[in-house]
């Protein structure tokens, strides 16, 4: 099950050591709903070497203003602190695990 990143915790995982893969989601977008068990798949597969989470963009302001988050689902990948990549929209499970395959390199 992939974590909850608000902006209470979101500093505390940007900067725990590990990869983190965020994707920005809120309960009324449909698409959401398509990536969100694809998330949960991941941070079970990927459970120890990489962070992910989930970013409710309905109850994180600060967050999705930092990185300007206008369309969601939006996916980040941060690598040493620093945002890596991005997908936007709904993508496939084998896209998600390239993108953070990439994180681990």
């Amino acid at each position: 099950m992939a974590l909850e990143i608000t902006d209470a915790n979101f500093e505390e995982q940007l900067n725990a050591g590990k990869p983190l893969v965020l994707d920005f989601w809120a309960e009324w977008c449909g698409p959401c709903r398509m990536v969100g068990p694809i998330i949960d798949e991941l941070a079970a597969a990927y459970e120890g070497r990489v962070t992910v989470g989930k970013v409710n963009v309905d109850e994180s302001d600060e967050v999705v203003s930092r990185f300007g988050i206008r369309n969601i689902p939006t996916v980040l990948f941060f690598k040493d602190g620093q945002a890596a990549d991005k997908l936007v929209g709904v993508n496939t499970k084998d896209t998600f695990i390239e993108k953070i395959e990439a994180l681990l390199d």
